[in-house]
């Protein structure tokens, strides 16, 4: 990796390298002049072709440097992570936007602007993404020196959103509390009759401060935090954790916890992707097909409560591998309760695809092109749905997944019609994928203990997650503590593609066109 990658950089780049650091087996960091970040991001995107997948900032003020801001870059086809780390003049507190050439950093630098006072020169629009109108402007929480305990005084400003001005226009407000019990998210139509011109979301009602929480906390209490992160990717989210503290570590887990966690990973997919389904044919007032996918959910979750006694599949994962072996024995009533959910989705597929009423519903509706799908990273179904072939189980498979059988559904009109679609192909895979575990997976430990991990190392965690794309990243403190920890759910990345999808469909399509990307506002607002 290290020297394939080095060639392309260095043949323009040379100058400007100032350091580099394979690890992990699949990582690479290049230290580069800050003055350059531009060319860099633009060359590695551009011309190598790989997506900016993951932007952050880390206070190294006490590890003998300053501030310094990641740009990770991925290698999709041999599951390679490039990142380009800068580090930030003292005396001057910002950094060169990249927003201009590689589009998906347009979010992530708003984040670094609120959480660390780095101000990113030139970005097209650097409205306040995190923090709303009552956090002060010179508080920046994810400073080392910032008071976990203090709280500031709030301020009183104004929260301006995009007008759209022309004769006809007008505004319509939706939220942030919604007649439902999903959490809060404000939505800003520009309407002219009943097309939509333009959405912006307003997020981070529930910002919880995640990040800051786990600094300094034990290995154990954040891998405890981890899976509270969003209540339906509980597993998914603890699966990166582990991966990263495991890399850290220097461990493999044994092959046995390897298929365990493929068989509770599919199982959440399984389980999410029925919701969904639910809450398209809800959202279209289709009733019978909404109460059968709902009747598969809840003997899906029955399933999950037999083999670990949560839903939600927490208290399963832990570094090194799972906690016990929680399938031994219940093969059998698992594959009967598996085979059971494919015969009933069978037959409810079948149904809602000879309704030409619900196809007319969904067909042509919110339409995310490839381009814009590609220049904002959108990840999981909601990418495959408009062409992109991408899935983090392939490009960054484990030993259980690279012996297991499966492909990539692809759709490419990026409609709500493609999204089911790649939706109901996961669940059919999900309960094969399971299947072919329980049937290979060795005998054995599930488990191989980690009891010490060497302060201010990193190692990327990564899974596909019901969502698509997630990614963590842990750098170790002293003694099994977190210095840093960075969290990227797919919801990151897909909230911006959902603005787009809506754009010139109608406002009562806005429920269905939403249920179809069905995003996490807790996996957003870390």
């Amino acid at each position: 990796m290290d020297t394939e990658i080095n060639i392309k950089l260095m043949e323009i780049f040379s100058d400007d390298i100032i350091k580099r650091l394979t690890c992990n087996s699949n990582e690479l960091y290049i230290t580069i002049n800050p003055s350059k970040i531009l060319e860099v991001s633009n060359y590695i995107n551009s011309e190598m072709g790989y997506p900016l997948v993951l932007m952050f900032a880390n206070d190294e003020t006490g590890l003998g440097e300053n501030f310094a801001i990641y740009y990770v870059f991925a290698d999709r086809e041999r599951g390679l992570f490039l990142t380009i780390k800068t580090l930030i003049d003292p005396a001057k507190m910002t950094f060169k936007s990249i927003t201009g050439e590689v589009h998906a950093a347009a979010r992530y630098e708003r984040e670094i602007k609120d959480l660390f006072g780095l101000t990113p020169v030139g970005h097209p629009n650097p409205k306040r993404l995190v923090f709303h109108g009552n956090w002060p402007d010179e508080a920046f929480p994810m400073r080392k020196s910032f008071d976990l305990k203090h709280k500031p005084d709030l301020a009183r400003e104004t929260i301006n959103f995009a007008k759209v001005l022309s004769e006809g226009v007008y505004e319509i407000p939706v939220g942030p509390v919604h007649a439902g019990i999903i959490e809060p998210g404000h939505f800003r139509f520009s309407v002219a009759g009943e097309p939509i011109i333009n959405l912006e979301a307003q997020l981070y009602f529930v910002h919880k401060g995640i990040e800051k929480m786990c600094e300094g906390q034990s290995i154990e209490k954040c891998l405890y935090v981890s899976e509270r992160i969003s209540g339906d990717e509980s597993f998914t989210n603890s699966v990166a954790y582990c991966q990263a503290i495991e890399k850290i570590a220097k461990i493999k887990i044994p092959e046995r916890a390897e298929f365990t966690r493929v068989i509770f990973a599919e199982l959440e997919r399984l389980t999410n992707h029925l919701g969904d389904l639910g809450g398209i044919c809800t959202d279209v007032a289709y009733g019978f097909a909404a109460y059968q996918f709902r009747m598969m959910k809840g003997w899906a979750y029955l399933i999950a409560d037999e083999l670990c006694g949560m839903r939600f599949l927490r208290s399963v994962n832990k570094p090194g591998g799972v906690k016990k072996d929680f399938i031994a024995g219940k093969e059998l009533k698992l594959i009967e309760d598996l085979k059971r959910i494919r015969t009933e989705f069978k037959d409810t597929v079948e149904i809602i695809k000879s309704n030409t009423l619900f196809i007319d519903r969904v067909e042509n509706t919110g339409i995310l092109s490839k381009k814009i799908a590609t220049d904002l990273n959108a990840v999981g179904p909601a990418a495959r749905g408009s062409g992109i072939c991408y899935d983090v189980r392939k490009s960054f498979s484990n030993a259980a997944y690279r012996q297991l059988e499966f492909k990539i559904p692809k759709h490419n009109n990026g409609d709500v019609n493609c999204r089911i679609n790649v939706k109901i192909e996961e669940c059919y895979q999900a309960i094969d994928l399971i299947l072919q575990a329980i049937e290979i997976m060795p005998k054995g430990s599930v488990i191989e203990p980690i009891h010490r991990v060497e302060p201010y190392q990193f190692a990327f965690g990564i899974t596909e997650s019901p969502r698509g794309e997630n990614i963590h990243w842990v750098m170790t403190g002293e003694n099994n503590t977190l210095f840093r920890y960075k969290i990227r759910t797919p919801s990151f990345c897909n909230w911006p593609a959902l603005c787009h999808a809506v754009k010139g469909n109608i406002v009562p399509d806005f429920p269905l066109i939403n249920k179809s990307f069905n995003l996490s506002y807790a996996g957003n607002d870390l």
